[in-house]
């Protein structure tokens, strides 16, 4: 049987909220939980199917301060990581309202990591339905994951995901 994990963070806040939701839907049985917190790029290799769940950057990203956050400090290992052959995916939590110039820029700067460690990205999303200004995360007119925005639109997180999911499984082989 392949395994399938889904990395996230931060924990316990909207990020660790739909990772849980996302597990539920695919089945407890064949997903592992792993927060980015004490993850490393060894990690990836017990997997062949991989999920990112990445919450919004924020503003000290984009004034060049350095991050403090669990993403802050797994970014590296990403790099690090030999993603050949595996099927990787990636939701993105983001406000389309505060940041609607950066939408969920920060699956886009992960998406980039991972094109360079080999990966093979799946669940990419049209941006119909989808209001904001620019992203980082839309590459050939497409997001690069599912993007949710709990603050702001979080009536529309259960159908996308659903639809998401039914993709993934899909493309996945789940």
């Amino acid at each position: 049987m392949k395994k399938t994990a889904i990395f996230f963070g931060p924990e316990k806040g909207s990020v660790n909220r739909v990772a849980d939701r996302i597990r539920d839907i695919i089945g407890h049985d064949k997903v592992e939980m792993v927060p980015v917190r004490n993850a490393t790029a060894a990690d990836f290799d017990r997997f062949d199917r991989i999920i990112f769940g990445i919450s919004t950057v924020g503003k000290e990203t984009w004034d060049g301060k350095p991050a403090k956050s669990d993403w802050g400090r797994f970014m590296p290992e990403v790099s690090r990581g030999n993603f050949a052959g595996k099927k990787v995916a990636i939701f993105g939590l983001g406000d389309h309202i505060t940041y609607a110039s950066n939408f969920v820029d920060f699956m886009g700067l992960l998406a980039r990591e991972l094109n360079k460690a080999g990966a093979e990205i799946f669940g990419k999303v049209s941006p119909d339905g989808y209001e904001f200004e620019e992203s980082q995360a839309l590459v050939d007119n497409l997001f690069v994951g599912l993007p949710l925005d709990e603050d702001f639109e979080p009536e529309k997180t259960e159908e996308r995901l659903q639809n998401w999911i039914k993709a993934l499984k899909t493309d996945f082989g789940l």
